[in-house]
């Protein structure tokens, strides 16, 4: 069983920065596809970033390419998403999730994934 707890949300500014990070307890990711997803009140799951199961690849929703990064620790034991130029548009919960048998045509689907953290909220005021 993994167990996934999220922090580092808050309130920021339209242009400002944060990180927000994912810790693993139990055991590590190693060989788990890790994602970051995001809900808006009212709104469907949004895809944001997720990394392949050997770390090598990282794949972006096409509203956050170029701002947002993911990434992770050696160990692979917590999972990072630096969000730089935010907007009030990227105000909502956030999410990472982990799966074991993600494959690479999955990664965008929230479906595909086993674990999920409970969320941290991202508030970006204009």
């Amino acid at each position: 069983q993994v167990q996934l707890i999220e922090s580092g949300g808050g309130v920021v500014q339209a242009g400002d920065s944060l990180r927000v990070s994912c810790a693993a307890s139990g055991r590590s990711l190693s060989g788990y596809a890790v994602a970051w997803f995001r809900q808006a009140p009212g709104k469907e799951h949004e895809f944001v970033a997720a990394l392949s199961r050997n770390g090598g690849y990282t794949y972006y929703g096409d509203s956050v390419k170029g701002r947002f990064t993911i990434s992770t620790d050696n160990g692979k034991n917590t999972v990072y998403l630096q969000m730089n130029s935010l907007r009030p548009e990227d105000t909502a919960v956030y999410s990472c999730t982990a799966g074991r048998g993600v494959i690479t045509s999955s990664l965008r689907s929230h479906r595909a994934y086993d674990f999920w953290g409970q969320g941290t909220q991202v508030t970006v005021s204009s």
